[in-house]
């Protein structure tokens, strides 16, 4: 008999064989990218299909068309190209062979997927969280031992393609590349709860602070505040005094930082030049309580590929930035998987005196008080 295997076999009994082991072939469906095995779809979106899903649900009234003509896409197909992108980072032609679209309908769908979670911001980025202000608290309390931390606060640089105009050596940092200089807060689970994503990386990281809401509302407080108190009896004033460094702003609370910011009251960062015993371990707490900003840097990075450099208008950039914040919320939220990435060592910062001088006074209270231990130790 001749090999049932073979193109057009001749003998009879050959082809009776090949039509009995013939499989059914088994066609994926394009319009839903979700058909496909679990692994793969975490692998190209970095998302599970639930909370695919979940997104898709929730962006529906920002991406669903009017229409079906000329072959619109579906919202899921819109979303899972702006995931594609976000998670790749690759050239939007690449996007478009991967998902077999043109390059020109993968740029509309990324644009409209950004400018969707842009519009629910609010909804995912809440200071000082989306828990209760005491839950906070607790929360960074359980790491190092330092009271009263409701965030901790950093700025990272996102790369970009040089920009055109007279405004380029605007967005040329330190390091003499291109970027856009993000600042965030975020809480002890590494729930991004503040955001400023539109200045040039040239910007130093105290002027954004300096510029933002964040910042206004902690000094409006201030000045309500010690308004309310001159108002109040002269013989509860100063029994109310020692408490008033901590009713910061609209915020019952305090940021950590690191040695780029001035120490405020409303601001921790670390002892310039430390002496040994409580001022050593008040900087040894600091720093295991900043490790929430820098871990969620890192995820950040491995999660959305595209943060590692962004070829499109500063603009466009700051847009993408905010979309991703987002995401990485919603993925903090509903408990996805983090992305695998290597742990960097931990270097201290480098000194930066500054001028301010307004909360070494809290600053130099809470250590005593704290770490009074470490003193007697040393």
């Amino acid at each position: 008999m001749a090999c049932p295997f073979l193109r057009d076999p001749i003998d009879i009994g050959a082809q009776v064989v090949r039509k009995t082991i013939r499989t059914k072939r088994l066609f994926k469906d394009r319009q839903n990218p979700l058909s496909f095995s679990e692994e793969y779809i975490n692998e190209r979106y970095h998302f599970s299909s639930h909370c695919i899903v979940y997104l898709a649900d929730l962006l529906t009234p920002s991406l669903r068309n009017d229409t079906l003509r000329s072959c619109a896409l579906t919202v899921m197909q819109t979303l899972c190209i702006g995931l594609h992108f976000f998670a790749c980072g690759e050239y939007m032609h690449a996007v478009g062979d991967a998902e077999n679209l043109s390059k020109s309908t993968v740029c509309r769908a990324i644009r409209r997927v950004y400018i969707a979670l842009a519009r629910i911001l609010p909804d995912f980025v809440k200071f000082p969280g989306h828990c209760s202000q005491q839950e906070v608290n607790d929360g960074f309390y359980r790491i190092a031992g330092l009271p009263n931390v409701i965030g901790v606060v950093d700025s990272t640089h996102i790369p970009i393609k040089a920009p055109s105009g007279p405004e380029v050596s605007d967005y040329t940092n330190q390091r003499s590349f291109y970027s856009i200089n993000v600042q965030m807060v975020c809480d002890s689970q590494c729930l991004i709860t503040n955001i400023e994503a539109k200045w040039p990386g040239s910007v130093n990281d105290f002027h954004i602070l300096q510029k933002s809401v964040l910042y206004h509302q902690f000094q409006q407080g201030d000045n309500i505040t010690q308004s309310q108190m001159l108002q109040l009896p002269s013989s509860m004033i100063s029994a109310c005094l020692s408490y008033l460094p901590y009713f910061s702003g609209c915020f019952d609370g305090q940021l950590v930082a690191d040695n780029e910011y001035p120490c405020l009251p409303f601001l921790m960062t670390p002892y310039l030049n430390p002496k040994p015993g409580a001022e050593s371990c008040f900087n040894e707490a600091l720093y295991e309580t900043r490790a929430c900003i820098k871990t969620t840097f890192t995820t950040l990075r491995s999660r959305f590929g595209c943060l590692k450099g962004l070829r499109v208008s500063p603009q466009s950039a700051c847009d993408i930035i905010v979309g991703c914040m987002v995401l990485h919320n919603v993925a903090i939220i509903r408990k996805e998987a983090p992305p695998c990435f290597s742990w960097m060592p931990r270097k201290n910062p480098e000194p930066v005196h500054c001028e301010y001088q307004d909360g070494t006074a809290i600053r130099d209270s809470i250590a005593a008080e704290l770490f009074v231990s470490c003193s007697q130790v040393f």
